[in-house]
């Protein structure tokens, strides 16, 4: 029975601000360790038997960063499934589903040898073994046609997690007694004394004809809108862009709530595997090992007499002296301090921003598009810098500016310039100048990376003064 992993990875973590960000979340990120919170989602599922290629559903303005990813880690997805709005967990399901129904051979199409195993992309495993143990247990369960969700074993009482109680009987699944929101902590402690109940994981398995049938009858309005969005659908490349307008009409609900919590055929796995959902500082501080003082560090840190902290520079030396049970995150444009005991409410000063229409919410310093990035080194009145760091092989859209001139100097790399109706080669040291107005694009036909100073001046100097004219990541009309 083929198993299709599905992996959720559509949200936007600004619980983990300000290094996780709406353009560039918690799961694209390498949190703890070298590969993306992504990337490690898929290696956990190497040598599990009968796998398929996964189905990852993304948020729109991900698609390059989640394509991107899975090459450097040599996964070929079977779909890339677009949302173009964020409509929770049980749409991302339903429309998985569809589609590795839609993908399976002729004389499987009723999908009675797919299971799927749906899994949030920014979750931390410790012990891989003990989840794909419990993987094979609930891919029993879901062939039996139940559908399965994975309790992880509560060491303590946490108040930031729902929690499911199992039902009397044998395991190794057990039925569902009901499914709770998050307690108090004097609740949480009973939960965890009487060994009955679960931290809600989020992760999932079934057949996929299962699901589909459930949705049907339990959700019909997100069956619906769901299956029309599909149906309609549109290739774009590597990826499955679903129709919007019907999409939109989905209702928003977790895949808990709108059938979990409604069906007769639920049962629960047992996963005791070093789980973390790593939903806020004090949650990737205890998912990372620290050093003799209970510090957890990365990059460029000094401490002195501090205790128990989770400090992270990114680009420049930070220095903590007597700091105890805190959080110093710096980036290249915001840094975040905080007591460990008060992250949950970093949520509160993003919303301060997005109030404020700071930029810091969505964006980093640092913009990376499918060509390679850009990073914004200075700006003022009518004018602004920026380093472009163009990929080998990597070509920038034939495009124009209404508002702004560009100066353009070669660091390191070499460049073929377009230029109105020239095409000319830069290297370094050398610079041009792009007149307000003229179609100029720049390509990396070298084998390492290309580094350009951008000197922009003009009246107006926003991503949306831009006219695409031809672009081989299909972003004709788009500013991204």
């Amino acid at each position: 029975m083929t198993l299709i992993p599905v992996i959720l990875s559509g949200g936007s973590g600004t619980r983990l601000w300000p290094l996780s960000r709406e353009m560039f979340p918690k799961q694209l990120l390498p949190l703890v360790s070298k590969g993306t919170m992504l990337q490690e989602t898929l290696a956990r599922l190497s040598g599990v038997e009968d796998i398929g290629p996964p189905i990852v559903v993304s948020n729109e303005n991900h698609r390059f960063l989640v394509a991107e990813q899975l090459r450097e880690s040599r996964v070929a997805a079977q779909a890339i499934i677009l949302e173009p709005v964020g409509r929770n967990t049980a749409p991302a399901v339903a429309v998985a589903a569809m589609a590795a129904i839609s993908a399976a051979p002729e004389g499987a199409r009723s999908a009675s040898d797919l299971v799927l195993l749906v899994l949030p992309a920014d979750h931390v495993i410790r012990d891989v073994a003990a989840f794909q143990r419990a993987i094979a247990i609930g891919r029993k369960a879901a062939a039996a046609g139940k559908l399965v969700t994975f309790g992880v074993v509560a060491t303590k009482p946490e108040t930031g997690y729902g929690y499911i109680r199992r039902a009397s009987g044998d395991g190794p699944a057990y039925a569902i007694s009901q499914f709770v929101e998050k307690p108090d902590r004097e609740t949480a402690q009973k939960y965890v004394d009487s060994g009955e109940y679960f931290w809600n994981s989020g992760m999932f398995m079934f057949k996929a004809s299962k699901v589909l049938e459930e949705l049907r009858a339990l959700a019909p309005a997100i069956y619906e809108a769901c299956a029309q969005s599909f149906t309609s659908a549109k290739r774009d490349l590597d990826f499955t862009r679903l129709a919007e307008k019907e999409f939109s009409a989905s209702p928003s609900d977790s895949f808990d709530y709108a059938v979990m919590e409604k069906t007769q055929n639920a049962v629960v796995v047992p996963l005791d595997a070093g789980w973390s959902d790593v939903g806020s500082w004090s949650a990737l501080y205890e998912a990372i090992p620290s050093d003799g003082n209970d510090n957890v560090v990365s990059g460029d840190v000094l401490t002195e007499d501090s205790h128990g902290c989770y400090l992270q520079s990114t680009s420049r030396l930070v220095a903590a002296v007597g700091l105890k049970d805190c959080v110093v995150v710096e980036t290249k444009d915001a840094v975040l301090v905080a007591p460990k005991n008060r992250v949950q409410d970093v949520k509160q000063l993003v919303a301060q921003l997005k109030k404020n229409e700071r930029y810091e919410t969505s964006l980093h310093r640092e913009v990376f598009r499918p060509w390679g990035s850009y990073d914004s080194i200075d700006s003022g009145d009518r004018f602004q810098v920026k380093r472009l760091s163009v990929k080998p092989g990597a070509i920038m859209s034939l495009q124009l500016h209404h508002h702004r001139a560009e100066h353009w100097i070669v660091v390191a790399g070499t460049a073929r310039i377009t230029r109105g109706e020239e095409v000319f080669l830069l290297e370094e040291n050398q610079s041009t100048y792009i007149p307000l107005g003229v179609r100029h694009r720049i390509e990396n036909p070298g084998k390492i990376p290309l580094h350009i100073i951008e000197v922009q001046s003009g009246t107006y100097l926003g991503e949306d003064d831009i006219v695409r004219f031809e672009d081989r990541y299909g972003r004709e009309g788009k500013t991204n």
